[in-house]
């Protein structure tokens, strides 16, 4: 069973990648470290509510679509 990062990190990958946009532009939308994309994507890192909003900002969706 996923745990919630993992889950979070494959909707972020998904909608990343229906929008055409690469893990280093949206670091660069959501003002964060490309490193941290590749690690919460991978379901490597535990992002803060506030990193996981900065994202969904940048990607475009409210934050309960990520966390749902």
């Amino acid at each position: 069973m996923a745990t919630i990062y993992q889950r979070v990190g494959k909707k972020i990958k998904r909608l990343r990648k229906s929008m055409g946009i690469t893990q280093e532009e949206l670091a660069g939308r959501a003002r964060i470290d490309p490193k941290s994309v590749i690690e919460i994507e991978g379901g490597k890192r535990n992002p803060t509510l506030k990193t996981i909003r900065k994202i969904a900002f940048a990607l475009k969706v409210k934050l309960k679509d990520l966390l749902d």
